[in-house]
């Protein structure tokens, strides 16, 4: 059963392959349904998968195969809040090498299109520090960054 409120994310008939790659890759993240279209529709035919229910990290989503006529922008992204620069380095490496691109400040894209910040924790506490100078350097150390480096975000944040 859909959720009262679910993430609707298109993708041009990859829904199936990106639920799973979230399912393998995210904690709390499940492939739930898998629907085939009961008619031709504009970008596919009767019996292919049309919509698929899943969960990332606890939130519902759809993903609608609904073909290239939209594309997805840096306006929408999942935030993933890390522990550790382990986990960090996982979830960035997992999305970046399944045909992913790296971005700045923590932030790249799947495969499809989707963009991800990996946000290590101590970085967003470095960043809202109610010491000013603190927070500035931990953001000025940040800007530089593609992937957060958590040891380097600590050592800005001590000056």
């Amino acid at each position: 059963m859909i959720a009262k409120n679910t993430i609707c994310l298109w993708y041009d008939g990859a829904a199936q392959e990106a639920a799973e790659f979230y399912a393998k890759t995210f904690p709390d993240s499940s492939v739930d349904a898998v629907h085939r279209a009961p008619g031709d529709y504009p970008d596919g035919k009767q019996g292919d998968v049309l919509t698929v229910e899943f969960t990332v990290m606890g939130i519902p989503c759809l993903g609608l195969n609904g073909g290239d006529t939209f594309k997805p922008s840096e306006a929408f992204s999942f935030q993933v809040a890390t522990d550790d620069q382990a986990e960090t380095d996982r979830l960035w490496d997992a999305i970046v090498g399944n045909g992913g691109k790296e971005s700045a400040c923590g932030w790249c894209k799947d495969k499809w299109g989707l963009s991800w910040q990996i946000t290590p924790r101590v970085l967003s506490e470095a960043i809202t520090d109610p010491d000013r100078a603190a927070a500035k350097r931990a953001f000025e150390a940040m800007m530089t960054m593609g992937k957060i480096d958590i040891a380097a975000i600590e050592a800005a944040r001590r000056g």
